[in-house]
């Protein structure tokens, strides 16, 4: 009974990891920059691969590629904002009408990326072994570099939820999630806040993928999933909530391992369900305003 208790738990653990890092960096950028990023789950493709190709041909760590790819992808991230979303803004009338035009931005992002990764690495499945020894845990069993990869998704949760509350930057994120017009007028630089928050997304969605890419085998294709449960994820959490964000992929990730002890096709559907019931019972998430 413990062992299958702890198989559950620590599996839900490592997966809501996963779950919480690419929600708060969908939220930041539609909680805050009101982009509906459909792309997001593409630069989680892309980060997966980048950690692959650096490996299989270079032979550098995945840990390595961490401080490598994200803090690139954020600069990429950043100036994508910069260029052309804060176009976009400067062109809508409404912000409901930045959200429809950046909305159908991002699909064209989605797909310009995917078929980028398409001709650079093909439709093939890829995969690699990287600490791939098991370790026992109260005779629950598990491979290292999956609780290498909630170690590092609870250290980098942690550290982000720190540099929100009390760095200047993450305070400035905050009220301009509360309240963009206020945060402007109270001398907060709104459009390089929000570019910031774009790049903060694309850095966790690179840094996630790189920690995928370490567990799971990959593929061009697989981006779409990971955006579809970073937007239940944020939805659970409540609009706008990177705190809500993080605490709900905790709580995703532990859904899903409890349904996929039972039956695992019944995960993405049950994560389908909790959003439907979200949408009816309780649309502003636990943590919404």
């Amino acid at each position: 009974m413990l062992v299958t208790v702890l198989d559950i738990a620590i599996g839900g653990l490592i997966t809501g990891g996963i779950y919480a890092l690419i929600a708060v960096g969908l939220s930041l950028q539609y909680g805050v920059g009101r982009v509906l990023n459909v792309s997001h789950g593409e630069f989680i493709m892309i980060g997966a691969f980048a950690a692959w190709s650096l490996y299989t041909l270079f032979g550098i760590s995945p840990l390595v590629s961490l401080l490598i790819c994200s803090p690139v992808f954020f600069i990429i991230g950043f100036l994508i904002h910069r260029t052309l979303f804060r176009y976009l803004r400067s062109r809508s009338k409404s912000i409901e009408a930045f959200a429809d035009s950046s909305l159908l931005a991002s699909f064209g992002l989605l797909f310009i990326v995917q078929n980028i990764a398409l001709i650079v690495w093909k439709a093939d499945i890829r995969g690699y072994s990287y600490w791939d020894s098991s370790v026992s845990i109260h005779e629950a069993v598990f491979s290292t570099n999956r609780l290498v990869a909630l170690l590092l998704a609870v250290v980098m949760s942690a550290a982000f939820y720190v540099f929100l509350t009390r760095a200047r930057v993450g305070k400035a994120i905050r009220a301009a999630a509360e309240d963009p017009v206020t945060a402007q007028v109270m001398g907060v630089n709104i459009h390089r806040v929000l570019a910031i928050c774009f790049g903060l997304g694309a850095f966790m969605a690179v840094f996630t993928g790189i920690l995928i890419s370490m567990m799971y085998e990959i593929q061009p294709t697989m981006g779409l999933e990971y955006t579809i449960i970073a937007i239940i994820v944020v939805a659970l959490g409540g609009l706008g909530s990177i705190t809500g964000s993080l605490i709900g992929g905790f709580i995703l990730g532990l859904i899903g391992s409890i349904v996929t002890y039972v039956d695992p096709g019944l995960s993405l559907i049950a994560y389908y369900v909790i959003f439907i019931l979200l949408l009816l019972v309780r649309p502003k998430g636990i943590f919404g305003k």
